[in-house]
């Protein structure tokens, strides 16, 4: 691992130690998160599984129950008959935080004031198959609006789980690594020069010993 190209002082020393410790506490706290997340994730993920199942089987009711009305009534009185829908729909689009992601929160604000009559239609006309159709599409529309919502929650957690394990693997393979390599040099560097320093002191200490015998020694 490629050390960090600094001088090796004292003063970087510390200052290495301040931020390997909290690159460290960083890393725990990341782990932390994205464990959270994955956890989270995966029980969204399975309400997501089941709302699509639903959806799927509803939608798929509805249309076989359109292709049989075809049978029984032409093209042209279906789209007649579907031509103007008795009700509309308003959604409202809040958000809420999970895990530090802002995810939305779909409400249908129009959901209490549905006209229960759903067939904008004459009953005489069309064919049963599409009365039942009509019904399956519209008990369906709140699940597919759950859906929507579970859906991009998905793809947003999806997107947090994976910033937040590139920066785990930042931290764990590289930075962390590179102030420990780091901190080792300068240590090793400091070490070496006190030892440097330690022998010249006891090499100008024997020195001076050394002169001042030699003046006893030409005094006597």
């Amino acid at each position: 691992m490629a050390r960090i190209n600094v001088n090796p002082t004292r003063m970087e020393l510390n200052r290495l130690k301040k931020r390997l410790i909290t690159a460290r506490r960083g890393h725990k706290l990341l782990k932390d998160k994205r464990d959270e997340l994955v956890k989270q994730f995966m029980n969204i993920v399975k309400e997501n599984k089941r709302l699509r199942q639903i959806c799927e089987r509803m939608l798929g009711e509805a249309q076989n129950d359109f292709m049989l009305s075809r049978a029984s009534i032409s093209d042209q009185i279906i789209e007649e008959s579907l031509m103007y829908p008795k009700n509309r729909i308003r959604l409202d689009v809040q958000t809420r935080n999970i895990m530090g992601v802002r995810v939305p929160v779909i409400t249908n604000i129009d959901d209490t004031e549905r006209d229960p009559n759903i067939y904008p239609y004459g009953i005489l006309s069309t064919a049963a198959e599409l009365d039942s159709a009509l019904y399956n599409i519209t008990e369906v529309l709140p699940y597919l609006i759950r859906l929507a919502e579970k859906e991009k929650t998905v793809q947003l957690m999806a997107s947090e789980i994976e910033r937040t394990r590139r920066r785990v693997n930042a931290l764990e393979y590289v930075m962390i690594p590179q102030f420990e390599e780091t901190i080792k040099y300068i240590t090793m560097k400091l070490d070496e020069n006190e030892r440097g320093n330690t022998s010249r002191l006891m090499k100008v200490k024997d020195m001076m010993i050394k002169e001042v015998r030699n003046k006893k020694d030409a005094q006597n």
